[in-house]
């Protein structure tokens, strides 16, 4: 089975990609631009997601950090992002900064 994306718009007008199936690396671009397209009110439905690679997860937890709502989100993947977003929230610069600190201290 492969990813399948269909766009609604909900009776908010707020735009809904139903997602369902594999989400595999390659389809990570192909979300992302449909993403790039919306200027209003998103979400994406992952009722009927059954499993999510790994470039996926990255994705979703972004989107979600920037504002767009994840609907119906299974527990494993919301688990999953909790820990990615925990994970991101100590960021390349954050790590560049800690570095520096350290050899300073040293």
């Amino acid at each position: 089975m492969s990813c399948r994306i269909e766009r609604v718009t909900d009776q908010d007008n707020c735009v809904v990609l139903l997602v369902s199936g594999r989400i595999q690396a390659e389809h990570v671009p192909m979300i992302r631009d449909l993403l790039g397209r919306e200027n209003s009110g998103m979400a994406i439905d992952l009722k009927e997601v059954i499993l999510v690679a790994r470039e996926a997860v990255d994705l979703l937890a972004l989107s979600e950090a920037n504002g767009i709502e994840l609907r119906n989100c299974p527990s494993y993947l919301r688990e999953w992002l909790d820990r990615e977003k925990s994970r991101m929230a100590v960021g390349p610069l954050d790590q560049e900064k800690e570095a520096r600190d350290d050899v300073e201290d040293s």
